[in-house]
C-alpha cells in the first residue's frame, strides 16, 4: 500500500478528459486547478474505499463489493449520486454479460467449425480408403 496519498494520484490524462467532459466548450482550466482536482479525486477515492472497506469488515469479508461502495457513498452523504451510480453499475453488468455471451458464442462457433472440419477430414479419409480398397479388389480379380 502507498505510504502517502500523493503516491496514489490518478493519471493526468484521465483527469483532463473528465474535466473536459464536465465543462462546456470554451472553458479553460489551469494546470494548478487540474492538479487540485486530481488530488481531490485521489483523496475522494481513498476515503470512499476506506468507508467501503469498513462495511466489508463489519460483514466479516475481505472483498469489497458494489453494495459496500453504495453504502459508503450513502454514509459519506452523497445520496444524490446513488441513482446514477446504480444505473452505471447496471449498464456495466449488462455490458459484461453481453461480452461473456459473445465470447461463449465465439467459442461454440469455433468448436462447431472444428467439429465440421474433423467430420469433413474423416469423410475424405474414408473416401480415399474406399478408393484404395476398390483398386486392390480390381488387382485381385485380374
Amino acid at each position: 500500500m502507498a505510504e502517502r496519498p500523493e503516491d496514489l494520484n490518478l493519471p493526468n490524462a484521465v483527469i483532463t478528459r473528465i474535466i473536459k467532459e464536465a465543462l462546456p466548450d470554451g472553458v479553460n482550466v489551469s494546470k494548478e486547478a487540474r492538479r487540485a482536482i486530481s488530488q481531490a479525486a485521489s483523496i475522494f477515492v481513498l476515503y470512499a474505499t476506506s468507508c467501503a472497506n469498513n462495511f466489508a469488515m463489519k460483514a466479516k469479508r475481505k472483498t469489497l463489493n458494489a453494495g459496500d461502495v453504495m453504502s459508503a457513498v450513502e454514509e459519506m452523504e452523497f445520496e444524490r449520486f446513488l441513482q446514477p451510480l446504480r444505473e452505471a453499475l447496471e449498464a456495466y453488468k449488462k455490458g459484461q454479460k453481453g461480452k461473456k455471451e459473445a465470447t461463449e458464442q465465439k467459442r461454440k462457433d469455433k468448436e462447431k467449425q472444428n467439429t465440421d472440419e474433423n467430420d469433413k477430414s474423416r469423410d475424405e479419409e474414408e473416401d480415399e480408403q474406399e478408393g484404395e480398397n476398390e483398386g486392390e479388389e480390381e488387382d485381385v480379380e485380374n
